[in-house]
């Protein structure tokens, strides 16, 4: 391991920055089409390692409800910057196994009537991953009066890796159902120019990805880190929220993933790509009005679903006519039983939206001394700020990370392989300068190890007193 780490500082000092990378895409690709390039670097498989921490960013709180109590919980006031979805705890079952999850999204597209909605990174293409689409055919076809409707969201890099991949393993379904099926491929829009032309498969997935994971069964939610792969159906350890009769966010969710792929290229059943109508294209034109026009589409769903709750809030506690619209999710009955609460975070940097980072770095600040925080990730790699917030904070962390040998990149040939041996480091790093500090009783870290498994576990439990 200490030689991994040596050919690790040696990559640090001599690879590019990541202004490179930005400095390239600016080149327009109309001067690269139709030519070979000679060899290839793979250093950007490392550029996500060397990014910079991104500015701090304020919301303007909109002033609470005079007429309702105030502090119910004291995460109320992540309401003013998405949606909240107040449910039983009783709906809520965490699940714990890869195959527990597998188990789950089969059963779930087998009894689904309405909805299907998928969003990940990618659909694998082994024999489990047929499963799943042969779930999803037989459900189609039994499906009276067509009703079923399918919505499939994933990155169009790696979702385009290969001969076989995702996009031929959902094409038989776009032949059969066009009509019920749609399948969008979300593009980044800083793969342009003559970086999209350079970089190949693989490579190019380091420049940005679709990375939202929530699969909506008609009115039921999973919501994971899971990819729809072998790996995370049988020995990826991950972790699974399925969420139980919970019509209002199932809605916000579907909303959310249509949006997102309206804004992404729609694959067709002759495994061609199009822009829907009425959009910009992801890498072709205008960078900033697409990321605006994107921001803007995807931001109608928050903000729709907010505007909504609080015509719905008016209507049941500020008015005596319960006929108005719009009539509440929830009856009088199931809003005694709400216990829990549910906040949809979206950090989708290239569009400017950054609200998952705002919400994480005011929990950091917010905790006090007395107060424990638990992190997990299977990627060790603090921004700067989140750097700075657990070292100067008052509260003690307890964070669990991927050892080298569950890292998914353990034993990779080429630059690859060094991945774990970079997370390592970076650990190194922060736990000297813990110890520096002389913060080693507040601040602990542990390494997940578990033989023939790899981690993927990543989510914050903050424990306030």
């Amino acid at each position: 391991m200490a030689a991994s780490a040596l050919l690790w500082r040696r990559l640090l000092q001599v690879l590019p920055r990541p202004g490179l990378v930005a400095l390239l895409g600016r080149f327009s690709e109309r001067w690269f089409q139709g030519r070979e390039r000679g060899k290839r670097s793979s250093w950007l498989l490392l550029a996500p390692l060397l990014t910079q921490s991104v500015p701090q960013i304020t919301v303007q709180k909109s002033p609470p409800c005079c007429l309702c109590p105030e502090d119910v919980h004291r995460f109320q006031w992540i309401g003013n910057l998405v949606p909240e979805f107040g449910i039983s705890g009783s709906q809520v079952r965490v699940l714990s196994s890869p195959m527990d999850f597998y188990d789950v999204m089969k059963t779930q597209i087998k009894l689904a009537k309405r909805r299907v909605v998928l969003a990940s990174l990618y659909l694998g293409t082994g024999p489990l991953e047929q499963a799943l689409v042969d779930s999803i055919q037989e459900s189609l076809e039994s499906s009276r009066l067509s009703s079923l409707r399918v919505s499939i969201l994933l990155d169009f890099t790696r979702g385009s890796r290969g001969k076989k991949n995702s996009r031929t393993m959902l094409l038989p379904l776009l032949q059969k159902f066009t009509g019920q099926v749609r399948v969008s491929l979300f593009h980044t829009p800083n793969l342009r120019g003559l970086l999209r032309h350079l970089l190949p498969e693989r490579f190019n997935e380091t420049i940005g990805l679709q990375h939202i994971k929530v699969y909506v069964f008609d009115d039921n939610v999973v919501l994971s880190g899971a990819n729809l792969s072998d790996s995370y159906f049988t020995n990826r350890q991950d972790r699974y929220i399925w969420l139980q009769g919970c019509p209002e966010l199932a809605d916000f969710f579907t909303e959310l993933v249509e949006a997102v792929g309206d804004v992404s290229l729609q694959l067709q059943p002759d495994d061609t790509v199009l822009v829907k109508e009425g959009m910009l294209h992801p890498y072709h034109g205008d960078k900033g009005k697409y990321c605006k026009a994107a921001k803007k589409r995807i931001m109608e769903v928050v903000n729709s679903f907010k505007a909504r709750q609080y015509q719905q809030h008016t209507v049941v506690f500020h008015t005596e006519d319960q006929e108005a619209d719009p009539k509440p999710y929830h009856s009088e009955s199931e809003r005694a039983t709400i216990d829990t609460w549910i906040y949809p975070l979206l950090q989708m940097k290239p569009f400017g939206i950054e609200i998952d980072e705002l919400v994480t770095e005011t929990l950091l600040t917010e905790a006090e001394r007395g107060s424990t925080v638990h992190l997990s990730t299977g990627y060790f790699n603090l921004t700067q700020t989140y750097w700075a917030l657990l070292l100067d904070t008052r509260s003690s962390y307890r964070i669990l990370l991927a050892s080298p040998e569950v890292n998914g990149f353990f034993g990779a040939k080429g630059v690859a392989g060094a991945i774990p041996a970079a997370y390592v480091h970076i650990a190194h790093q922060f736990h000297n300068e813990v110890c520096r500090k002389g913060q080693q009783e507040r601040i602990c870290l542990q390494e997940y190890y578990r033989s023939n498994w790899t981690f993927h576990a990543k989510g914050a439990e903050p424990a306030f007193q």
